[in-house]
């Protein structure tokens, strides 16, 4: 396992891959939660945000360096 590397994905990610706002990041990670059907307390992790954004994983992990 890599050291320092995380599973999550936050909002401030999102903002910084996709250029748009923190509050978008905020509701683009709970319409991947009710796509993915979890609880609002569960988190989002890199591979489901890949998945459902359509970005490959390795790009995704870059941004989030």
């Amino acid at each position: 396992m890599v050291p320092n590397r995380r599973l999550c994905i936050y909002p401030k990610d999102v903002q910084l891959i996709t250029g748009r706002s923190e509050r978008y990041g905020r509701k683009l990670l709970q319409d991947i939660r009710n796509y993915f059907d979890k609880e609002p307390h569960q988190f989002v992790t890199i591979k489901e945000f890949s998945e459902y954004s359509g970005i490959e994983m390795e790009e995704v992990i870059q941004y989030i360096k």
